[in-house]
């Protein structure tokens, strides 16, 4: 059986959002919406009321274009012919006047919608960036990078759009068109009436088109998803596409979601292509109408010239705002959409949460107690630590061994509170972690993963993470003291050398050294070392066996590793098998006891 790409689970999860929601669900998307809008809003409230006034105006002004060439026509040729040429005058003035006001509050209002909406938007990807920081470790393995990608790029740039035009056209368009109808009613009902009844078939035509282009617009967005979410994590992959030679199946792959977006992207445009021409025909089709039943009016002498002309005038932009609405409805509906993703992104409740009321914590001892502890990860899934009680004093180094998957690491993640425990509870200083403030827990427990995150920036840039604002000696002397300083001293510009992402420039090991210095700058009481050796050969692990001792230090220490060359310098052993403590003691104590760790002492001593 073929084996399912890895992006087929985001993408999977992308295509359950475009699914038909409950009554219920709708309701609660459109609250959670509701109230992130009025959230964004709040800070430029005023902003937008003199905006909406300056809509209101701009559009009473050039609306109000026709009806004043109306009145010069009727009333001021008229009087210019019998030798006062004030009408005629006054109508110029007040056409031009409208035109200049109309198009400066245009311009205005346009302006201000664009600087409001961008002010929303940054408002908006600052606090996405903030939630996801803060979010606990279960969030980031269960919401794929490629969707939290696509909430940052693909849903602002729908809302982008939304905000620019969103003012000028909803509000714009649909002020010009009831602006439209009063006018033309109130000049001659006859003709209002004409012009009302050819309303209705663009009515049904724009609703048709509504429907239709929203199904194919979902479709648009779903595909788009897609692609995004295959294309970041073939690129997040790519050691694994490469040493596995996947690129040509991962081509195929793109390529199909690629055509599957340009297959609904015309869906979309053949729509649209119906619709825009057959408007038209119907807007012209009025103009002829309005012409045909308001020239018998002139000629039966029930309406002025002037007037006629203004009707006219009237029925050819009378379909400009639908057709400007219909146009903007695909924005509308994604922006819409991406609204409603992003407030479920932020609606998200983290695992591990902040206590309201911590137990202030500058300074701990480093004592860490495991009081009968289990947990799973998921409320249904397997129990992957069995009730444990443990106690580690304070300054004790503890090496933690198993076969994979016995639960090493995650005894790792439950102290540095990457996750909180089923059951029981598990302290620092007989504190429980859940009632110490996240300052305090990042500052007295680090962790060393095996992958050494390099950030772009230099080197004194990666190791300063550890303790921002270090003046640039402690920067160096933690280098020196974990063994890092020569390789470092041999790059180009030394510390100062830009190690690119995921550095680039720097080998694995370096990576790792580097990390170790981070940690030591840190100088938290707990350290946590989850396979921060394993990426060091024989003679960087044995260059770095004297800086990690000094690492190691007079802090309580946890320690991760297959290598017992690593494990040997710590003061106690722990045997991890089926979620449970197996053996417990120092490294001669259970090499004396015959038991697993024997084993896998014995194994060591006969590779060497």
């Amino acid at each position: 059986m073929n084996q399912a790409p890895a992006s087929e689970p985001a993408e999977r999860e992308e295509d359950a959002e475009q699914r038909t929601l409950s009554a219920e669900e709708n309701r609660a998307a459109r609250r959670r919406s509701l109230g992130l809008l009025r959230e964004l809003l709040s800070p430029v409230k005023m902003q937008f009321l003199l905006m909406g006034l300056m809509v209101i105006v701009a559009q009473a002004a050039v609306v109000a274009g026709p009806t004043i060439i109306a009145w010069g026509i009727d009333h001021g040729l008229p009087a210019l012919l019998e030798g006062d040429p004030m009408p005629a005058i006054q109508a110029a003035a007040l056409h031009i006047s409208a035109a200049i006001v109309g198009g400066v509050l245009t311009f205005g209002y346009v302006r201000q919608g664009t600087v409001v909406g961008q002010r929303m938007l940054l408002a908006l990807r600052r606090k996405v960036f903030r939630f996801t920081q803060k979010q606990d470790l279960e969030f980031h393995e269960r919401y794929t990078s490629g969707r939290i990608v696509s909430r940052q790029t693909s849903d602002m740039e729908a809302l982008r759009e939304v905000l620019d035009f969103g003012v000028n056209i909803i509000f714009g368009s649909s002020l010009s068109m009831i602006f439209t109808v009063v006018l033309l009613v109130s000049m001659d009902w006859v003709t209002g009436a004409v012009m009302l009844l050819m309303l209705i078939p663009g009515v049904l035509l724009t609703i048709w088109f509504q429907r239709r282009s929203r199904e194919e617009y979902r479709a648009i967005r779903t595909h788009s998803a897609r692609l995004i979410v295959h294309f970041v994590e073939a690129m997040a992959g790519i050691r694994a596409v490469k040493a596995f030679r996947k690129e040509d199946r991962d081509q195929d792959r793109f390529d199909r979601l690629a055509q599957d977006y340009r297959d609904a992207s015309l869906r979309s445009i053949n729509v649209f292509g119906i619709y825009q021409p057959a408007l038209r025909i119907l807007a012209n089709a009025t103009v002829a109408v309005v012409l045909l039943v308001g020239g018998v009016r002139v000629l039966s002498g029930d309406l002025a010239v002037g007037a006629l002309i203004a009707l006219v005038l009237y029925a050819r932009r009378f379909f400009q705002p639908i057709d400007e609405l219909a146009n903007f409805y695909n924005s509308f509906q994604s922006g819409v959409s991406a609204l409603e993703k992003i407030a479920q992104l932020l609606a998200e409740q983290p695992a591990v949460k902040e206590s309201p009321r911590p137990v202030p914590m500058p300074d701990s001892t480093g004592q860490v107690d495991f009081e009968d502890v289990s947990f799973r990860y998921t409320a249904e899934g397997p129990l992957v630590l069995k009730p444990m009680s443990l106690h580690i004093p304070a300054g004790q180094t503890v090496a933690l061994v198993g076969q994979t998957g016995a639960g090493k690491s995650t005894v790792a993640k439950l102290i540095s509170r990457f996750y909180d425990a089923t059951e029981g509870q598990v302290t620092l200083d007989g504190v429980d972690l859940r009632d110490i403030s996240m300052a305090d827990l990042t500052r007295n427990i680090v962790m060393v993963t095996q992958e050494a995150y390099l950030f772009s920036g230099t080197v004194a840039d990666n190791i300063e993470l550890g303790r921002p604002g270090a003046p640039r000696e402690e920067i160096e002397a933690a280098a020196r003291a974990i063994g890092a300083d020569s390789f470092i001293e041999a790059l180009p510009y030394g510390y100062d050398t830009d190690v690119n992402k995921r550095g680039g420039r720097v080998s694995a090991g370096q990576r790792q050294l580097i990390s170790f210095a981070r940690a030591f700058l840190a100088d938290p009481k707990v350290l946590i070392l989850d396979e921060a050796t394993s990426s060091l050969d024989i003679p960087s692990e044995r260059m770095v066996q004297e800086g990690l001792t000094k690492l190691l230090g007079q802090r309580t220490a946890f320690i991760i590793a297959h290598r017992l060359s690593t494990v040997m310098i710590a003061d106690r052993v722990l045997v991890v098998h089926g979620g449970e403590v197996v053996e417990d003691g120092s490294p001669a104590e259970l090499v004396a006891a015959g038991g697993r760790f024997a084993a896998l002492y014995q194994a060591w001593q006969d590779s060497l």
